[in-house]
């Protein structure tokens, strides 16, 4: 990741501002360090529109178009540590690139990321952004996120950021033995967030918090 003094920031979009967020998230029970060294560098702000990037920096979730947003950035990095509680998987299958502010989390801690985004604007917006900061370690592709992405399967996690009703089989099916899915699972006002582990003849559901995130929903746009 190779940050100019633009995607550095100043005023509300400075180091001094991310350290206070990093504070909260601490604050709130984030223990990885890991997932705070990243978080601490990435440049939020430029995840979001210009006239909302001085609120980049506050532990809300902000609209992104399309129905979409940007995650809170407390569940972003709890999902994380989630994922990487055990150790750093050598790739990731991410459902939902988003603005990929959560991608450039993975990407940070991941050898190989490879994310899937259902509306094609707001891929090539993500795309964009994650190309300009230096990543070159992200593969994109325009699907639904239930299909996942087979060919570059079984991954060693898997993340999703929107929240189906149940989770979708096939999604299951893409994990390594001994591999951990988090996803937020429920309808709409009822969702939790799960981290699913594959064993050899089963999968292992742990119920981990209370979560509201977009719906998930079939077909591309």
């Amino acid at each position: 990741m190779k940050l100019s003094n633009q995607h550095k920031g100043i005023g509300m979009t400075s180091q001094r501002t991310r350290d206070r967020l990093i504070m909260q998230l601490q604050d709130l029970g984030i223990k990885d360090e890991r997932v705070l060294s990243v978080m601490r560098k990435i440049p939020r702000h430029l995840f979001v529109a210009e006239a909302l990037a001085s609120r980049a920096y506050e532990n809300t979730a902000l609209p992104i178009g399309l129905g979409q947003t940007i995650s809170q950035p407390y569940i972003v990095a709890r999902m994380t540590e989630l994922l990487i509680e055990d150790g750093l998987p050598e790739n990731v299958l991410e459902v939902g690139t988003g603005s990929g502010y959560q991608s450039a989390v993975l990407a940070s801690l991941i050898p190989r990321v490879f994310s899937v985004e259902r509306i094609r604007p707001l891929q090539e917006r993500a795309k964009k952004v994650l190309n300009d900061i230096g990543f070159k370690n992200i593969s994109f592709k325009h699907s639904d996120g239930s299909w996942g992405w087979n060919a570059c399967g079984p991954y060693d996690a898997i993340l999703a950021a929107a929240a189906p009703v149940e989770i979708p089989l096939k999604l299951l099916e893409q994990l390594n033995i001994g591999a951990k899915l988090v996803i937020p699972v429920g309808e709409e006002g009822k969702q939790v967030l799960q981290r699913i582990t594959r064993t050899v003849s089963a999968y292992e559901v742990e119920t981990i918090e209370p979560v509201s995130f977009v719906p998930f929903l079939k077909g591309r746009l």
